[in-house]
């Protein structure tokens, strides 16, 4: 994990140095933070890629429907998410790169290679609650704690 005071990719120090810190956050952060209300600090920015609409949704909806979330919580969480300040992106150079970057880990799948693809174009950190998938993205891109984001 990438901690305060730790390069980005570019070489720049980000954390705690005055500039805009980007963090690229996954679905189970952003449910994460919606549940708690977040408030994001000044000098911090969150990205998605645009699968995080898609990918919210569907994990509340399965939630509700096996029987974790009533359905007004569900949606009411779902609201906090679309006013959560995160900046989703999913142009061809994203898309083609997350290609590329699935290819490079072996994976069939490119949903969490948009993820890397976009923390590798245009962020500071990667944030994911995702144990597993934060060892299987050591080296490929810098990663944050959840923590990082509560941080001005």
């Amino acid at each position: 994990m990438v901690w305060a005071g730790a390069l980005s990719h570019e070489g720049r120090l980000r954390y705690g140095g005055g500039q805009m810190t980007k963090f690229v956050v996954d679905c189970g952060v952003a449910l994460q933070l919606a549940s708690e209300g977040f408030e994001v600090p000044a000098g911090h920015e969150l990205l998605a890629p645009t699968l995080l609409r898609s990918q919210t949704l569907s994990a509340l909806h399965e939630a509700v429907q096996q029987g974790k979330l009533e359905p007004e919580v569900a949606l009411n969480q779902l609201t906090r998410i679309r006013v959560l300040p995160i900046r989703l992106l999913g142009d061809a150079v994203l898309r083609r790169r997350a290609w590329d970057v699935a290819d490079q880990l072996g994976w069939a799948e490119t949903y969490d290679a948009e993820y890397l693809a976009l923390t590798q174009l245009q962020a500071d950190a990667f944030v994911t609650l995702d144990n597993d998938l934060g060892r299987r993205v050591e080296g490929v891109v810098p990663t944050a704690t959840i923590e990082a984001l509560r941080t001005a």
